[in-house]
């Protein structure tokens, strides 16, 4: 559906920023900064009016984003490198616009999305590196990567993730598919990357806290199978801390365009 109003253009954003700068995505009262509210103040001024966005996915406080989605209608004319290098000379530090493209009227960053890409890193080790900090989770635990893979493949396919949900989350169903879940290791740090249509509210936090307990010993394969059975937050582990977690891209019909860059080789 068109919702863009007359006279004006559809440009889509691609994005990177360090979530650990702010208090989530979206724009709240009282001046707490937010993702929202540095782009769009930064936007403005480079449209010279105001300029309301709209997010592929919202993330929460402390989460990042190597290659986040946006659009925005405005009645202003500006070439793409405008959008690019205009608007991150008016961000703060921790945000950068990666990509600038004009789209179709009719595109959606959010409801025309039909995959994203989440990595979260994880950091294992008896003492946590203080270069890792609010770049990568930490368990003092050391891990056995092998059964955790195990649990993670479990997670394919289209299932009810209730087990994985927060409970404050608002998705209509829980029902998502997720079309792979990869666990690589290097060293101590550990890469789970998850593919999916769509994902809850702390589903990936609350999957690794879980791919955690199993690498730990503290779940058993078969207890991580019965977890997703049980479809009930009550009998998980806890939520994993937000730090490791990374949107890493969001899938679009090749029509529009939308540039998904590969996350940078240190992730």
């Amino acid at each position: 559906m068109n919702t863009q109003p007359p006279d004006t253009q559809r440009w889509a954003l691609t994005l990177s920023y360090d979530g650990s700068r702010f208090y989530g995505w979206q724009k709240q009262a009282g001046g707490v900064p937010t993702v929202q509210t540095a782009l769009e103040d930064a936007l403005a001024q480079i449209a010279g009016e105001s300029v309301a966005t709209t997010v592929a996915g919202r993330t929460d406080t402390g989460v990042h984003a190597t290659a986040q989605v946006v659009h925005f209608d405005t009645a202003a004319r500006r070439p793409a490198q405008a959008w690019i290098r205009g608007t991150n000379a008016a961000l703060p530090e921790g945000i950068a616009v990666l990509h600038a493209r004009q789209t179709s009227p009719g595109f959606h960053a959010r409801f025309d999305a039909y995959g994203r890409h989440y990595r979260y890193l994880l950091e294992s080790s008896p003492v946590r590196s203080p270069l890792l900090k609010n770049r990568a989770g930490w368990t003092h635990l050391k891990l056995d990567i092998g059964p955790m893979r195990q649990a993670a493949a479990l997670l394919v396919g289209e299932q009810d993730f209730s087990s994985f949900r927060a409970a404050e989350c608002q998705a209509k169903s829980p029902v998502k598919t997720i079309y792979s879940a990869t666990l690589a290791q290097t060293g101590g740090l550990i890469r789970l990357d998850l593919h999916g249509n769509a994902f809850l509210h702390h589903m990936v936090r609350n999957i690794m806290g879980a791919l955690v307990y199993v690498g730990s010993g503290r779940l058993s394969v078969e207890g991580f199978s019965a977890l997703i059975r049980e479809r009930s937050r009550l009998k998980a582990p806890p939520t994993f801390m937000p730090d490791g977690l990374y949107l890493t891209g969001v899938d679009y019909p090749e029509a529009y365009g939308i540039v998904r860059p590969d996350p940078p080789q240190w992730l």
